[in-house]
């Protein structure tokens, strides 16, 4: 007989403020150095420069932010859907301060200088040891909660959340394999296009398991709650996990068109990229057709909103990366800001919102309260977000295609038409609309984080009793 008779959420309600917190730090730090691409005088100090805020932004809008709505939200829907309390309460605990050092470890390093240079893996070999620490903790956690479920089922948010703890554990011990040289250098134990290869698979899974698999999860629970609609298709959903996984491991090469790699591995990776569009787009349309009956409710539900928007970035992102995928594609878009573009449409818009909406149906309950502490905030946070991303895609989205073809112009006498100055010339306007649309977004992350503390404050914590007899779902 199970002796713990209710949910174990302080892990959950820890793990969710510190998203918003993360949030707010995160993207602060990624609109002063949006500012400083407009106003390099910006650069005040080594430790303030671009070249090193520039991964500390990375690092705390993924992991912190990304990372600690990860850890909230699969804790609580793997223990409503398992109807079990989390596996070991120490281990969780530990996933969390231990998730929490990484990140203030990661603040103090990488502003000093101290990194690996590798994309989305900047950080150095003692921190990566913590973070394998703690991930195999969750590891632990995660399956241990479902193995011991009063359920027959494994629902399906489940088993996202489940590909995207085990596959980023495989990504970050195969590319962070390092010889060390002292406590905070190491060089890679692969060399050249090997290490560029390796990189490359290890970063775009980061966006394929960490960015996607992880965070439709996520959608998979909240969509059919806040829309009190059971999912479109639960064979899709099916359909659209094995697809997609399988899928998503062999679309890194991308990153590399026109480089040393092999053609062939570009074309292994370019095509892998476009097959994508068809998982991608089934999961969009199963969360999209989940609201099928109950349409109405988008009036009036802000909450819903964020969830229902994100898909449609989710949907777009996942239509734009595999064309950019193709050659000829690539040949204007590569090192140009199309890709910044791009990479914040997926960010901002589908983990950004699916994240917030999230949230916003979670923290009441986990407080004792039936909603947050005000609505009005929400809608208010919905639309400043909104109009921020799309000014801030829409920028960069110009911003990109003029300087592909100001890169690529030539005079009919074979000379290059544009010096690479010029085109940072004319950059700069639409730099002005991207720092515009980034503290719009950071805006709506102040209201949030207001919200949230309206509605936290002052309530005690609740940790909901585990039903005698289990209904479907959570």
């Amino acid at each position: 007989m199970e002796t713990q008779s209710t949910y174990n959420y302080r892990v959950i309600r820890q793990f969710s403020i510190m998203t918003v917190v993360w949030g707010v730090v995160g993207m602060l730090v990624g609109v002063f150095i949006a500012a400083q691409l407009i106003w390099p005088e910006l650069n005040l100090a080594p430790w303030l420069s671009y070249g090193r805020l520039r991964p500390l932004h990375t690092n705390a809008v993924i992991f912190a932010f990304g990372g600690s709505a990860l850890f909230a939200t699969s804790y609580y829907v793997v223990q409503r859907t398992c109807h079990a309390p989390l596996f070991s309460p120490a281990l969780a605990a530990f996933t969390f301060w231990g998730w929490q050092a990484v990140i203030v470890l990661a603040a103090i390093t990488l502003p000093l200088g101290y990194t690996s240079s590798k994309e989305y893996a900047e950080l150095e070999w003692p921190i990566d040891i913590l973070i394998t620490l703690v991930w195999v903790s969750y590891a632990i956690v995660f399956f241990g909660t479902i193995a011991k479920r009063k359920t027959p089922h494994i629902y399906v948010a489940n088993w996202f959340f489940g590909a995207f703890i085990l596959t980023v554990a495989l990504l970050h011990i195969v590319n962070s394999a390092a010889i060390p040289v002292s406590l905070w250098k190491s060089y890679s134990a692969y060399a050249g296009v090997q290490d560029a290869m390796v990189q490359w698979w290890y970063g775009h899974n980061a966006v394929g398991f960490f960015l996607t698999a992880g965070f439709l999860g996520m959608m998979y629970y909240f969509i059919p709650k806040q829309a009190e609609r059971p999912v479109y298709s639960y064979r899709l959903s099916v359909v659209h996990f094995w697809s997609l996984i399988f899928t998503y491991m062999w679309a890194g090469p991308h990153h590399l068109h026109y480089t040393a790699l092999p053609d062939w591995a570009q074309s292994v990776g370019m095509v892998f990229s476009l097959i994508l569009l068809a998982p991608s787009w089934g999961g969009m349309i199963n969360g999209m057709m989940t609201l099928s009956g109950a349409w109405h409710k988008l009036r009036t539900d802000p909450i819903l909103k964020f969830l229902i928007v994100s898909l449609s970035f989710y949907g777009m992102s996942t239509f734009e990366g595999p064309m950019m995928s193709i050659k000829t594609v690539n040949a204007l878009s590569h090192y140009t800001d199309w890709t910044i573009g791009h990479v914040h449409s997926g960010a901002l818009g589908w983990v950004g919102m699916i994240t917030i909406g999230s949230l916003y149906y979670l923290i009441p309950r986990l407080f004792g309260r039936t909603e947050m502490h005000s609505v009005r905030l929400i809608t208010l946070h919905f639309w400043v977000a909104t109009i921020g991303i799309v000014l801030y895609i829409a920028a960069m989205w110009i911003a990109g295609v003029m300087q592909g073809l100001m890169w690529r112009a030539v005079d009919p006498d074979g000379t290059l038409s544009y010096t690479f100055a010029e085109s940072v010339k004319a950059t700069y306007p639409y730099y002005m609309i991207r720092l515009l649309g980034g503290i719009l977004y950071l805006s709506g992350m102040l209201i949030m984080a207001y919200n949230v503390w309206k509605t936290c404050v002052g309530h005690k914590p609740v940790d909901a009793p585990i039903p005698a007899v289990q209904p479907a779902h959570g």
